[in-house]
Formats: structure tokens, sequence, C-alpha cells
């Protein structure tokens, strides 16, 4: 084999190296193994009307895992969302008290509220430099608080069925029929606007302020407005997902409780770095679709509920213990050796000037 051969091959990567290069593919190989073992046990499981319902349910996760993206990424917390998305059901049913023409006002009360939430978190965390795992800690503890004041720990109203319809409702078909989910449609919308969003200037600039917010800030970029902006984001995808919940789950006081650690249990086990600067936001609706179904296949095992959490830790020590794992550096080209059967030196030394010939 010529030299020439040797080296284009040795410049080829191989197939392993070049899957495993990110670690965002360990979630794809698990949604497929825990959709066989679901298939499995169940094989009317893969029907269309109960994989829309399966898509019904995990659609405000993956949604919550979005907004928790662009917060993780940029290197921070937002452990807000679940009583946010508890509040806004609450605050929602009370306003409507199941009044149609009071849906969409109470809609874009919703969505100003979750801004606000979202700006308060990030102005806090990054004007006054408060750590965003203690803000959003304060703000979560603040909304489960006020909502039990407000309502006195037994949630009153009623929501119209004109909200209700975005979490259970669906195009091309009537209930009980095989329908096209609302929430689908939703997330496959705001997953490719994300996706768009990142690659963007913001999305590049939220990355590497992620990875190094001095640099970033060196480099002329308005770090603490890239990180108010991804609060925003987050605070606005917990009001869709509020929405979406409110569909199916009613309203108790339990709604939203413990989502925020179910969120980023999905956006690590997406390989998302805790810290920021690296993952995919596909990789991270990825992991919050694996993880709903890992929930469902502990259904069908007939495991108790009580293992959530626990699974739920591991998998948060195993993602980021994974992401630390050194990843061995790719081969470089090697340059060709000289066809020289005698190597010349690196530096030639210099020829001595000729004498003139006598005369």
């Amino acid at each position: 084999m010529s030299t020439s051969a040797a080296t284009a091959r040795a410049e080829r990567p191989r197939l392993l190296e070049r899957i495993t290069a990110s670690s965002s593919w360990t979630v794809y190989a698990l949604l497929i193994v825990v959709f066989v073992g679901i298939l499995v046990m169940n094989p009317s499981f893969g029907e269309p009307m109960s994989l829309m319902a399966f898509v019904k349910k995990a659609a405000p996760l993956i949604i919550l895992a979005i907004g928790q993206y662009f917060v993780i990424v940029s290197g921070e917390f937002d452990l807000s969302v679940g009583s946010l998305v508890g509040a806004q059901v609450v605050i929602a049913a009370r306003l409507m008290d199941g009044e149609d023409s009071m849906t969409w006002p109470v809609m874009g009360i919703m969505l100003l509220f979750g801004l606000a939430v979202g700006l308060v978190n990030g102005l806090v965390t990054t004007l006054l430099k408060v750590p965003s795992f203690i803000t959003t800690l304060g703000m979560m503890l603040v909304l489960y608080g006020a909502i039990r004041l407000w309502t006195g720990g037994a949630p009153t109203g009623a929501l119209t069925e004109g909200f209700r319809q975005w979490g259970r409702g669906g195009l091309f078909g009537s209930p009980g029929e095989f329908q096209v989910p609302y929430a689908l449609l939703i997330v496959v919308v705001l997953g490719v606007l994300a996706a768009l969003l990142m690659r963007r200037p913001y999305g590049r600039t939220l990355m590497a302020t992620g990875n190094n917010d001095v640099a970033a800030a060196f480099s002329g970029a308005p770090v603490w407005w890239v990180r108010t902006r991804a609060f925003l984001l987050s605070g606005l995808m917990a009001t869709v997902a509020a929405v979406l919940i409110g569909g199916y789950a009613g309203v108790t006081a339990q709604v939203g409780q413990g989502l925020e650690f179910v969120a980023i249990t999905a956006v690590v086990l997406g390989g998302v770095v805790l810290g920021g600067g690296r993952g995919s936001v596909v990789a991270a609706m990825a992991g919050a679709l694996t993880l709903e179904a890992l929930f469902t296949l502990f259904n069908q095992l007939s495991l108790p509920s009580t293992i959530r959490p626990a699974v739920q830790g591991v998998i948060i020590i195993a993602a980021v213990a994974y992401a630390a794992v050194p990843r061995r550096p790719r081969r470089r080209a090697t340059a060709e050796p000289p066809s020289s059967a005698e190597p010349s030196s690196p530096v030639d030394p210099p020829s001595r000037p000729k004498e003139p010939a006598a005369t």
C-alpha cells in the first residue's frame, strides 16, 4: 500500500468515532430501546391512537425542556417553572370561572405573567449577581406560597372548553377517534423555531456565553441581556406548557409540582452539559420524550411511582459523569515523509563562500 493511500485511510474517522463524537447520541439509542420495550410489553401501544395519546401526555414536558435548555446552555438554572405552571393553571381557572368570553383575555394575562416571572429571574440573576439556583428557588417558593395563600389551599373556578381544547383536542377527527393533537403541532412549531433560533447570532452568542461568559463579554456580547432573554424564553415555554397541562389535568393544588426537576433531568439526558456551552435543543426534546417513555415503561412493568425520583437522580448523575469524561481528540493528518533515502537536516549549514581563483 502506498504512503498516500495509508495517510488518506488514517485521515478517515471511524464510523463509531463519528457517531459517539457527541454525548447526545445516547438519548436516541435509549429512546429506541425504551420504545421497543414498551411494544414488547404492550403491542397495542404502536397503534396510532395510542401514540397520539402518548404525545399529548409528553408534549408539556417537551416544551418545558425547550425552555430549560435555553437557560442551562447559557450556564444557569430555572427551578421556578414547575411552580409557574401550577400558578398559571390556578390563575386561569380563577379568572375564567367557566366563561368562554374570558378564554383569550386570560391567556393573554398568562403570557404576560410568564414573561414577567422570567424577566424578574433574569434581571435578579444577571444584574444583582444572585446565583440563578438561589433566584429561581426563591421564585419557586414565592409562587408556591402566594397561590396557596390566594386560594386558601383549595383552587376554585373552572377552565373553559376553549382553553382545554389545546391540551386534549386535535385535528381531522372527533373525540374518541384518531386525531392529530394540537399539542403535537405546537411541539413541532416550537421545536423548529428553537432550532432555528440556535442557528441565529443569538443562539451562537448564548452558547458562547455558557461556554465562557468572560470571553463573551470581552468580545462585545451583552451577557446580561443574553441570559435574561433565556429566562424570558423559559417563562414563555412554561406558560405554553401550562395551557396544555390544563387541558387534561384539571385544576388541583398539585399541578406542576416537581416538573422543574423532571425538565432538568430531560435536558441532561439529552446530552446538554450542566454549566452551559454545549448541547442540542433537538436532543433535549428527545430527552424529554425518552423520559416520558421510560415512565410509561415503568407503568407497564407495574413498578411503583415512587421509583421515579430515584431514576431521575441516577440519570442526572450518570449524564454529568458521562459529560465529564475527556474525549479522545481526533487524529490529525501527518505530514508525508520526504521521499529521499537520507533525510535532510532541518537547517542546512550555509555553504562556505568560494575563494577567488589565484591569478
